[in-house]
């Protein structure tokens, strides 16, 4: 039996991914951890159509255990594969949104975690960002690589591509997705400034404390 109501989140949020410039036209994936017909898997994006074209019966269903059918008439996003091992790996991953915006995916290219220059990294989950290393899109090798980045963190960049983050559901999962690019700004800006301040080991252990009760407040 088919979750309409699944399905109609992921279109929504699919539409957000162009309208809020995350991530345009065909480019990213969302999915979302869901049981159809007693089997337990994720609803994903599926691969080439523009979201705008979306219907429900476009969204893919994958189970945990599956591999993609080739000669399966909708086919789910390239990138399925990471989004199974997240939810295979991260327990506490409801939803996962991967876009390739413009400021993530320009940091992404330089193969390297966001230091600590403001307390807001402390969203990702940790005291940087890690930045998966690069691998061909829709790789077992790219799936390893973004499950190494996102050990104890819930986002991460990855090489010369985008970014991905994960949540409790799609709404904290895209807003997450929204708070990387906008730290991904920022650090572009400062770097033109010269080398950012970087705040001690010490401090953003506080502000890690602190950012358990974030969304409570």
């Amino acid at each position: 039996m088919k979750n309409l109501d699944q399905r109609n989140q992921i279109i929504e949020y699919s539409l957000k991914l162009n309208s809020t410039n995350l991530s345009p036209l065909r480019s990213g994936n969302i999915s979302l951890r869901g049981i159809e017909d007693d089997k337990e898997g994720y609803l994903i994006t599926p691969s080439g159509k523009k979201y705008e074209t979306l219907k429900p019966e476009d969204i893919v269903f994958m189970g945990l255990n599956e591999e993609e059918e080739n000669d399966a008439s909708n086919k789910p996003s390239s990138e399925w594969r990471f989004h199974r091992d997240i939810y295979t790996n991260k327990k506490e991953a409801q939803a996962i949104v991967h876009a390739h915006s413009p400021h993530a995916t320009a940091v992404s290219s330089h193969g390297k975690p966001i230091p600590p220059f403001h307390y807001m990294i402390a969203l990702a989950g940790g005291d940087d960002i890690k930045c998966a290393e690069y691998a061909t899109f829709g790789t077992e090798e790219l799936s390893n690589n973004v499950i190494k980045a996102l050990e104890n963190r819930s986002a991460c960049l990855m090489s010369n591509h985008g970014q991905v983050a994960f949540g409790k559901n799609l709404e904290d999962a895209f807003e997450l997705a929204q708070e990387i690019e906008n730290i991904c700004h920022q650090y572009i800006i400062a770097l033109r400034l010269g080398e950012p301040k970087i705040l001690s080991f010490e401090e953003m252990k506080k502000v890690l404390d602190k950012a358990k009760n974030y969304k409570k407040g």
